[in-house]
Order: C-alpha cells, then structure tokens, then sequence
C-alpha cells in the first residue's frame, strides 16, 4: 500500500487549515487518514511557532516505514531537521513578463544605450554630423536628377508609340 505524509484540508471557506496525515495515496484529499502528524495553519505569520506543529518522532517513524512525505511536508520536515530541502520549481510561466511587454523593455533598453552613446560623444559627434546633413542637402539634388530623367523618358515613351500607330496605319 503506498503510503504518503500530505495534507488534508479542514476550516471554513477562505480560512484554511490543514492536518499532516499519513494516509493512502490512493484515498481523497480530505478522506481517511492512517494517523496525523501535526497540524498546520497558513493563517498565522510565518514566525509563529504554532503556523506548523509536526511531531517529528512519528513523522521519522512513518518515513523509516516506507511513506513519501508531499513537497510541502518535506520543507516543513527540512526547517525541522528531517531530511533535505526539496528544489520547488515555478510550473508555469505566469510569473514571466508577457511578449509585447519584452518586447517595450528591450526597446527601452536600445533607447538608453543609443542616449548614452549620443551623451558619451557629444563633442565629437557635432562634427561628422554637420558633414553628414550637408551630405543630406547634397543627395536631393542628386535625387532630383533621376526623377527629371525619368520623367523625359516617360515623354519620349508616348512619341515613340504613335510612331507605331503611323506606321500601322499607313499600311
């Protein structure tokens, strides 16, 4: 029969309270029970010494017997000095930021190391940036030049097919 040391929950709605019990693991939750073990109540501060009793004798009793005590009871039993602290582990992803918010924090975070650039060489950027906006006012005249060819071409396009439609239709 396995045997496991978990907890069983008494008390009233939103006001738990919960017995340790050595019980079958097959059973319910908050069915039969072999034997308790102590008690436990979530509602007391955590430095109170009445928040978890545990008769640690009967506890090592039922462990040498073969019953698994839950992840919870092992911490209570470990902070008691019975065995090792169990490694409890996040199950899901709640407690992880969102897409868009990673999303927001690393643009935030280009944003102040493109501002710490900026402030780092403020001196030395004032230079090559008076070079780089008369570059700028350079590239639209240059930009200008392949628009005003394109626009000729485009001219030269319609003469060019009523040329062809002479030709059609003096044949």
């Amino acid at each position: 029969m396995p045997v496991r040391i978990r907890l069983s929950r008494k008390g009233a709605k939103k006001h738990p309270f919960y017995r340790i019990v050595v019980a079958d693991s097959r059973r319910s939750r908050d069915g039969k029970f072999i034997d308790q073990v102590g008690t436990y109540n979530p509602m007391l501060n955590k430095d109170n010494p009445e928040r978890v009793k545990i008769d640690v004798e009967k506890a090592k009793e039922w462990i040498s017997k073969g019953a698994q005590p839950s992840d919870r009871v092992k911490l209570f039993l470990s902070s008691m000095g019975v065995g090792e602290k169990p490694i409890i582990t996040e199950k899901t992803k709640k407690h992880l930021p969102k897409k868009k918010t990673l999303e927001k924090l690393a643009a935030a975070k280009k944003a102040k190391e493109v501002a710490k650039a900026e402030d780092a060489k403020p001196a030395a950027a004032e230079a090559p940036a008076e070079e780089v906006a008369k570059a700028e006012d350079a590239k639209p005249a240059a930009a200008e030049a392949p628009a005003e060819e394109v626009a000729k071409a485009e001219d030269a396009k319609p003469a060019a097919a009523e040329d062809k439609e002479k030709v059609k239709t003096s044949e």
